[in-house]
């Protein structure tokens, strides 16, 4: 199971609202882009639209962009991000 750690700064809050996107920190750095589509649509039972990945100081950020019928800021207060 893949760990979604989310990340709460003013850019990844800017990006919920504006871009339908969430960030999270990954626990694995080795996992592709279909897992992480895979494990987060079966968590949190949206639609991915698109999956953007970036290494920064040996940790995997994931930006997941969400279909329209699946609002970012749901899942966003549901973890508690705002």
């Amino acid at each position: 199971m893949l760990i979604f750690k989310p990340v709460t700064s003013e850019k990844a809050v800017r990006m919920i609202e504006g871009e339908n996107t969430l960030l999270f920190a990954l626990g694995d750095r080795r996992v592709t882009k279909e897992k992480i589509k895979k494990e987060f649509e079966q968590v949190f039972k949206a639609r991915v639209e698109k999956i953007n990945t970036m290494m920064k100081k040996n940790k995997k950020y994931a930006y997941i962009t969400l279909n329209k019928e699946n609002p970012a800021i749901d899942i966003a207060t549901k973890l508690g991000m705002i």
